[in-house]
């Protein structure tokens, strides 16, 4: 990662959504934006609920061009939906993926009929075509979407309400072993004491009581169960020696529970505006594309870097945004199996009735604080995400994306800058004080930054992100080979 900081006035880069304007894209990249505004949109419904989103936006996308290629097969149809020859034009590729992206994201954004008619008229096609004539570009899109949505229908996401009631909804019973911690900050007067009783387990999860007085419910406990793309399933990892036995902050040595504790201090005292800006930048909370889609601009830069035919953005898009769907689905067995504790709990719970020195919260600096009122440095209202922490979601959504996109472009370069603007930040609105770029030379530098971003906040723990990042390798790997064999015809 570069940083540079950059006088007011000289700003020559515009700023649009993190990432650099984008003269021209392919059809793919262009949908792939309209995704991400409905992402944003819906955003609270929680990451791996938004990488599946985007996984089958980009496989209906990947369906309906497969038609046009002379090897490519479809996820769920084969080669039938092989088109001849003299058809196999950029536009008529672009009008089938047309149709299916449109078709696909209206099934999972019903909300965003409206907007999404908009954009699919914007491309210049009428959205009331629902043609199923697969001598049409517009039939092999409707039908190529129809198909993917249809094998989706019981994937185990519930996104129908059929297993509990409510879109997504949990339908496996979880409840928290911790009752909720309320709402505080060290710039909070006095606050309710942590309670230490027979009931609390420093060990795992318990939920955060907003500063609007709402109380977190874990986002997608049932995720373990949904049919992933290229995973054998979402446990095929937890024999790996280094994933278990639970990480350190679990383990019962109350020193080794010290030292991650300490550990998380230490950056928190350790906060400056670089470090701020840095967990800013990747904090993909609420209202933003979230992990999954942070990497969905990505690949439009290198898009647009490298100047990418339809084909090659279906098939780059395809096979990252599945690669994203698999590691949401392993990373939220593994958050579901350990239930792991988040820092703020640990470190409460730890240095209650104690002084610390750390980061004294918005607009304070590093100073003494009572240990029961430490807090991250996070954006939000919730303090923390409404899920367990081990292990993190960022790392692995981060390194499964970053694998993929080396393994296509054939390189770890990157090349990637954005500008920043002044007054950017949500916890502190001087960060960064004027304009300021952020870079990363290589997929790898970025995916890295992700995991410390979560570091730097306080929201995870070294070992969230450390297993998570091994993790994502090997999903991305196991998903980028699988996405090869419908490529090459090999996969039906």
């Amino acid at each position: 990662m570069f940083i540079n900081i950059r006088a007011p006035g000289l700003l020559l880069l515009a700023y649009v959504a993190l990432v650099p304007v984008q003269a021209t894209a392919s059809i793919v990249s262009d949908w792939n934006k309209v995704a991400l505004a409905e992402v944003r949109i819906n955003s609270r419904v929680g990451p791996p609920i938004m990488a599946r989103a985007l996984a089958i936006a980009h496989t209906c996308i990947y369906d309906a061009w497969a038609a046009y290629d002379v090897r490519a097969v479809g996820t769920v149809l084969g080669g039938s939906l092989r088109r001849p020859v003299e058809e196999r034009t950029d536009a008529n590729k672009a009008e089938a993926v047309s149709f299916a992206a449109y078709r696909c994201l209206v099934n999972l954004f019903p909300a965003g009929e409206a907007r999404l008619r908009v954009a699919m008229m914007g491309f210049g096609y009428d959205p009331s075509n629902t043609t199923t004539n697969t001598a049409t570009p517009a039939g092999v899109g409707n039908v190529a979407a129809q198909a993917v949505i249809d094998d989706r229908r019981y994937d185990g996401s519930n996104q129908y309400g059929d297993l509990a009631p409510g879109a997504y909804a949990d339908y496996t019973g979880y409840v928290p072993r911790n009752r909720p911690l309320d709402y505080c900050t060290p710039l909070l007067a006095t606050c309710p004491p942590l309670i230490v009783d027979e009931r609390f387990d420093r060990f795992h999860w318990q939920p955060i009581i907003s500063v609007t007085g709402a109380t977190q419910k874990f986002i997608a406990p049932h995720w373990e169960k949904v049919t992933p793309f290229a995973l054998v399933s979402a446990s095929q990892f937890d024999g790996f020696a280094w994933l278990v036995p639970p990480p350190d902050i679990q383990n019962p040595d109350p020193l080794r529970y010290e030292r991650n504790v300490n550990e998380l201090l230490q950056y928190s005292r350790d906060l400056n505006p670089q470090r701020k800006l840095i967990v800013e930048y990747w904090a993909d909370g609420p209202d933003s594309e979230l992990p999954p889609g942070h990497w969905g601009l990505f690949a439009q830069f290198v898009s647009q870097r490298d100047g990418h035919s339809i084909g090659r953005d279906a098939r780059m898009f395809f096979a990252m945004q599945n690669a994203s769907f698999d590691a949401g689905i392993v990373a939220w067995h593994l958050k579901r199996k350990f239930d792991g504790v988040r820092p703020i709990t640990a470190v409460r719970f730890l240095r209650q009735g104690q002084t610390v020195l750390a980061w004294g919260g918005p607009g304070r600096p590093t100073e003494n604080i009572p240990g029961e009122k430490w807090m991250p440095y996070n954006p939000g209202s919730n303090l923390t995400p409404a899920f367990p922490g081990y292990i993190s979601g960022h790392s692995t959504f981060s390194r499964a994306s970053a694998t993929v996109l080396q393994w296509f472009t054939g390189s770890d370069y990157f090349g990637f800058s954005t500008v920043i603007p002044a007054g950017f930040g949500r916890v502190e609105p001087n960060i960064p004080p004027v304009p300021t770029t952020l870079g990363y030379a290589t997929f790898n530098d970025a995916a890295n930054e992700a995991g410390l971003s979560r570091l730097y906040g306080g929201i995870h723990f070294s070992d969230d992100n450390t297993v998570a990042q091994q993790l994502g390798a090997w999903i991305g790997l196991q998903a980028f080979f699988k996405a090869q064999l419908y490529f090459l015809g090999f996969a039906q």
